[in-house]
């Protein structure tokens, strides 16, 4: 386990985290110094326990508005998915009545390939 030492609010504290990750603890740390740091300049000195639990809040805010981006945009991916599957079963249906069609054309000719062979004439 690593150790890093992080700063709300202009205090320290010795955090564990998995090896490689201590540069990220260190980022979160400082985005969540940030939260404080905007609170404490719209409110005030409110005491240290209240600030960080109005930080944390606006923190969870955040993240539930994330996740409803998050939730639109499978939704919308999922609607991009059918809508593109269903054009391509239309254009296989398509695809499959043409190549009917020119099957049974080819029939046709071979037939009067074969008729025309058959009564004697010549290409």
């Amino acid at each position: 386990m690593a150790q890093v030492t992080v700063t709300i609010d202009g205090k320290s504290y010795r955090m564990a985290c998995d090896e490689g990750q201590e540069e990220h603890l260190i980022g979160l740390a400082e985005r969540f110094d940030r939260y404080v740091g905007h609170l404490k300049g719209s409110f005030g000195e409110i005491g240290d326990q209240r600030l960080t639990v109005m930080a944390g809040i606006m923190v969870m805010d955040e993240l539930t508005e994330l996740q409803k981006r998050v939730v639109g945009m499978e939704t919308e991916i999922a609607t991009l998915r059918k809508t593109r599957d269903e054009a391509l079963t239309k254009a296989d249906k398509n695809d499959a009545a043409l190549t009917g069609a020119l099957s049974g054309l080819a029939e046709r000719m071979e037939g009067l390939a074969h008729k025309l062979n058959a009564d004697g004439v010549s290409r």
